[in-house]
């Protein structure tokens, strides 16, 4: 990686820390493919643009029905998820 990359990598991870009130380091949990099947979604607001195929970070589990991912641009939102089992 080069330094340019690396600065602006480090220059969205504060962003995202300040624009989500995230405190410590961003770690990923987990990646999760979006279902090839799924119509493809336009962004907006504080949803995440879906593609298909797409892989996704998840970096935290906000509650029953919204997860914070980050996709291949390193953009970071809210995505709507299926409820989890309980």
């Amino acid at each position: 990686m080069t330094l340019k990359e690396c600065k602006k990598e480090e220059k969205a991870d504060r962003e995202f820390q300040k624009k989500f009130k995230f405190e410590g380091n961003i770690s990923v949990l987990t990646q999760m493919m979006v279902d090839p099947a799924v119509m493809e979604k336009r962004g907006g607001g504080k949803n995440l643009p879906l593609r298909r195929g797409e892989i996704l970070d998840v970096i935290q589990f906000t509650n029953q029905e919204q997860i914070l991912c980050r996709n291949s641009q390193r953009r970071c939102k809210s995505l709507g998820a299926e409820p989890l089992p309980t």
